[in-house]
């Protein structure tokens, strides 16, 4: 080693053989990539984005927009494009990087919060993402379903998780091409349901909103900011079998605008359907669905359905990933596989639960993946921002990389930002209790927070000046 080079450490390489194959299963867990099973290109990832995003899950968040936390269509949309891209922005910077690392998302957040250290974000990623977005997104399938054939909710839900964990269970390419295939039909659908539902709008007077204001305004933000940026764990997950000299414009570009066009798109379809009157009583798939032709609202009922599975095949193979890279060393050569097969039953259990009420505990699980994201992510932006210049992808490898500066600022961001600013109906914080108007700025806060703290800490750390490169 020459005077000045950077340290070496040894790759932890993902075994097996897989290549382009789609019904293989794929082998291994985290590790990083082979170069001689690189493939896909960037524009795939417009599609991987779009057809996750083509669910109920995104209309009911346009839905909450109008109907809880502004009192004007004009401002529920503002707040909808304004989330959504700074969500969306981040994906794609996130994405960006997957070609050139080889490794899942929250593999790479190991640079930033160290080999141990990194168990605070990824394991909270692996339960939200395996667990708490899978059964999200089971109930409202099993509800569309369920809706459209009559049969027993409780059946549906397991026809929909069955559907979900057969994908994840093959694997990363299996996903890019089910999200590929499903794209022109859930496209297809979802526009002409978006045209009837937005000629069909009440755009005149005030929504049903129950907050309004400045305050409403900033919880819609979160609200928005948190679905979408609810993706960025996973970003480079499905880059990171590009090959490295991959176009980052290109890359980012497409993860990015193939989350935001999806998701713009149908929470304004949403907050416009919330001014559309119902009838009381019904769940909340067919009550979207209740002002559609029965042909068209047939179809959207299995396009929910075909969604949901869409976006599920994503959270639990993104979820393995982020278990695997807690570091838990599992025998099997399929052990991303396995993991995916027990996140598919856990989040089976919880989709179960949540079948009533599903409103109310949405609307409280999109704030809370903002609460969280918000700090993850700004501890790892000012990582990669402080250590620019430099070889890093060997402390994605070295277990005694364990700085304390990422963990202490991400609990900072989010102890700090939930005690002073959160205002949901479980919790509401110092600042909202005492000035209800003000709203929920938690995400904000706590991103900035830690940010500064990460900033702050950095400069102590033995390693700010070190370079680590990976060997193969």
């Amino acid at each position: 080693m020459t005077v000045g080079s950077p340290a070496e450490v040894s790759a932890e390489v993902r075994e097996g053989s897989y290549g382009s194959r789609v019904t293989a299963v794929e082998p291994g867990g985290a590790g990083f990539i082979p170069l001689d099973e690189r493939h896909g290109r960037p524009l795939q990832l417009f599609w991987t984005w779009m057809s996750p995003n083509f669910e109920f899950a995104t209309i009911f968040v346009g839905v909450l927009a109008a109907m809880v936390f502004t009192k004007s269509f004009g401002a529920a949309v503002a707040t909808i494009v304004l989330g959504t891209a700074l969500g969306s922005a981040t994906h794609g910077i996130l994405s960006a990087r997957g070609p050139r690392m080889g490794v899942p998302q929250m593999v790479l957040s190991r640079i930033g919060f160290g080999y141990r250290g990194n168990i605070l974000p990824a394991g909270i990623n692996s339960l939200v993402a395996g667990i708490g977005w899978f059964a999200v997104n089971s109930v409202s399938g099993a509800l569309a379903l369920a809706t459209l054939t009559k049969l027993p909710d409780l059946l549906c839900l397991v026809i929909v998780v069955l559907a979900q964990v057969v994908v994840a269970f093959f694997g990363h390419n299996l996903v890019h091409a089910f999200e590929r295939y499903a794209f022109p039909v859930l496209a297809v659908i979802f526009l002409i349901t978006s045209v009837v539902t937005l000629s069909k709008g009440h755009y005149s007077g005030a929504t049903p909103g129950v907050v309004g204001g400045v305050g409403g305004f900033l919880i819609s933000v979160g609200a928005t900011f948190g679905y979408a940026a609810g993706w960025n764990p996973y970003a480079t997950d499905y880059t990171r079998y590009m090959k490295p000299d991959t176009s980052r414009v290109a890359t980012g570009l497409w993860a990015g605008l193939g989350v935001f066009i999806s998701c713009t798109l149908l929470e304004i379809v949403g907050a416009a359907s919330a001014t559309i009157v119902t009838k009381g009583g019904l769940n909340p798939t067919a009550a979207f669905t209740s002002h559609l032709p029965t042909w068209l609202a047939d179809l959207t009922l299995l396009a929910i359905a075909l969604g949901a599975i869409s976006a599920n095949a994503i959270n639990i193979y993104s979820g393995s990933m982020s278990f695997l890279a807690l570091g838990i060393n599992l025998p099997s050569h399929i052990r991303r596989a396995i993991v995916s097969g027990v996140f598919g039953v856990l989040g089976f259990l919880l989709a179960w639960s949540g079948l009533s009420d599903a409103g109310e505990k949405y609307e409280n699980f999109l704030l809370i993946i903002s609460y969280w994201i918000g700090p993850w992510l700004a501890v790892y932006l000012t990582d990669w921002l402080l250590r620019r210049g430099r070889q890093v992808d060997g402390f994605l490898y070295d277990r005694k990389h364990n700085p304390l500066s990422g963990v202490i600022a991400m609990v900072a961001g989010m102890g700090l930002s939930i005690w002073l600013f959160s205002n949901q109906s479980d919790y509401v914080g110092l600042v909202p209790s005492h000035w209800p108007a003000f709203g929920d700025i938690a995400f904000e806060a706590g991103f900035v927070i830690a940010a500064l703290v990460y900033a702050v800490l950095f400069r102590f750390q033995p390693d700010r000046n070190r370079s680590e490169a990976a060997v193969i």
